[in-house]
């Protein structure tokens, strides 16, 4: 199994379109990058854990699932760093390969200690460019297999049916 732990504002303050929405609404940018990792974690099967440093939401540690995503903000006093690095631990086993998302240089390097791959900001955005492209191509691919109606109609007899489809007269 591949798990992939995102640095959620490491992310959010890389990626130019999460950038914009931060300086609008913090939480809109969150909810941004939790439906592009939702997408990616359909696409590649990968289980995706994002993590949020606590000192931008008030209380006490939250966890919670939206689109099958894990979210995390981490407890008072507690980075997300250091909740990404006790995760690598915690996580790791023969079955598992971790994958962290972030462009900190340090924690980079201390979870490569771990034996964690590492993924960039920049990487991961070009991978789910690569994924929302790959997804539309394969929606216009069904769409446009799409039986066409077995008997052609005009334009004026498809109105008109479609009128009594919906009971006018």
């Amino acid at each position: 199994m591949d798990i992939l732990l995102v640095d959620g504002y490491n992310i959010i303050g890389a990626w130019p379109e999460l950038v914009s929405l931060k300086k609008r609404e913090l939480s809109a940018a969150r909810d941004r990058l939790v439906e592009i990792m939702a997408e990616y974690q359909a696409y590649t099967g990968y289980h995706v854990i994002i993590v949020f440093d606590a000192h931008f939401v008030s209380g006490t540690q939250k966890k919670y699932k939206n689109y099958k995503v894990e979210v995390i903000f981490t407890k008072e006093n507690e980075t997300a760093d250091e909740r990404i690095e006790r995760l690598a631990i915690d996580l790791s086993n023969r079955k598992t390969q971790i994958h962290v998302a972030t462009s900190d240089y340090t924690e980079q390097w201390a979870i490569f200690g771990q034996g964690a791959l590492r993924k960039s900001a920049r990487e991961l955005l070009n991978e789910t460019n690569l994924i929302s492209k790959k997804i539309e191509k394969s929606v216009k691919v069904i769409q446009e297999k799409k039986p066409s109606a077995k008997i052609p109609l005009t334009k004026e007899v498809a109105e008109i049916f479609e009128k009594w489809r919906r009971g006018e007269h």
